[in-house]
């Protein structure tokens, strides 16, 4: 009788266990748990679901690392850098994938590209923030630059990543998030297609409060238009910025009730500053929600303005949503629909996740 073929151990490495990142991985992770041997060591945040295990595979084993943290810290860091070596030297992993910029930096640092494959997805640069000082972005894409030493595949979630991503090393992938279709169609099977009011539109964000979303720009917007309600889905540090009067803020909340209040919306807006390739877009598209965001990398890898949605500036914004009418409402989100079921699924996305795991 001939011997089963061992599986390959993947560890995923991710310091940012919360909002795109977190649903991202339980995708990719549900969808690659029977052909390897899954580990996710994680750090925690204060937006990390309580009950997390219950959206991954009984087969995926969780290990924390108590020091992991968004900021740089370098006491922390040293200390998170050794709980990654033991954990390393735990699992012996045949391939190590690590998510964001700090589980990048710190992976690469602590684990030898010998006899195993490294992996790092950015999910957003850190040197693209615009929150930070010119300084402190030089100094990371220095450190991003210095780190490309350690023989790693960066996998940018979007052309535009990928892009930047070539800019600091040729051992560069472009593999677009995507979208569990399966999924969505049970969880939204139950919700009735809201019928579009032109007279009353609603119009809703998903995402954490917080100066990557700007969530000033959206309370302007707001502001210009008192009788359309506004809501955010979500909660964050920079609430207090929201202060428009037709703003409705939910705070957190499980997935079931975010597709409730998405599908209970007609359009959805990103202001963001900067992004990697935001799932919770891709979701809108998928429940045919007109899409109206930003001008920035992982926004305008997805949607082509005047087709599938509106790429705004922020002097345009008004003329946009002044200018949506029922035809021109369906015609785009039907193609933004077409375009997840086509390309931006998670059936493409894990295919070629395998494909540089190897079997």
């Amino acid at each position: 009788m001939e011997k089963s073929k061992e599986k390959k151990k993947v560890l995923h490495l991710v310091e940012s266990f919360a909002s795109g990142v977190f649903y991202f991985l339980v995708d990719l992770v549900n969808k690659t748990d029977e052909e390897y041997e899954i580990t996710i060591a994680y750090g925690i945040r204060k937006e990390t679901i309580e009950d997390f295990k219950k959206y991954f595979s009984d087969k995926v084993k969780f290990i924390p690392i108590q020091n992991f943290n968004r900021s740089v810290n370098p006491k922390k860091d040293f200390k998170a850098m050794c709980e990654v070596k033991k954990i390393v030297k735990q699992v012996k992993p045949d391939i190590v994938h690590m998510h964001s910029s700090k589980a990048g930096a710190i992976g690469r640092l602590a684990i030898s590209a010998k006899n195993r494959k490294l992996i790092y997805n950015p999910h957003g640069f850190s040197f693209l923030k615009k929150d930070d000082s010119h300084l402190k972005r030089f100094c990371y894409k220095l450190i991003e630059k210095m780190l490309t030493f350690r023989k790693c595949t960066i996998v940018g979630c979007s052309k535009g990543e990928y892009e930047e991503a070539k800019k600091l090393t040729k051992n560069s992938i472009c593999i677009n998030n995507g979208v569990n279709i399966s999924k969505l169609e049970e969880e939204t099977s139950q919700l009735r297609q809201k019928q579009v009011d032109f007279q009353n539109l609603k119009i809703c964000t998903v995402g954490r409060i917080a100066y990557q979303k700007n969530p000033e720009l959206f309370n302007e917007i707001a502001k210009q238009f008192l009788n359309i309600n506004f809501t955010w889905i979500g909660d964050g540090e920079l609430r207090e910025k929201l202060t428009s009067t037709n703003i409705t803020i939910t705070g957190w909340k499980e997935r079931k009730e975010v597709l409730q209040i998405l599908n209970e919306n007609d359009i959805f807006i990103l202001t963001s500053l900067w992004e990697g390739l935001p799932i919770s877009l891709l979701e809108a598209m998928y429940m045919k929600k007109l899409c109206i965001v930003s001008n920035c990398i992982g926004n305008r890898d997805v949607i082509i303005n005047g087709e599938n949605g509106f790429i705004f500036e922020e002097n345009q914004i008004q003329d946009m949503i002044k200018s949506i009418d029922e035809n021109k409402y369906h015609q785009m989100s039907s193609k933004a629909y077409q375009d997840i079921i086509k390309e931006f699924n998670v059936d493409n996305m894990t295919k070629k996740y395998k494909e540089i795991y190897g079997g």
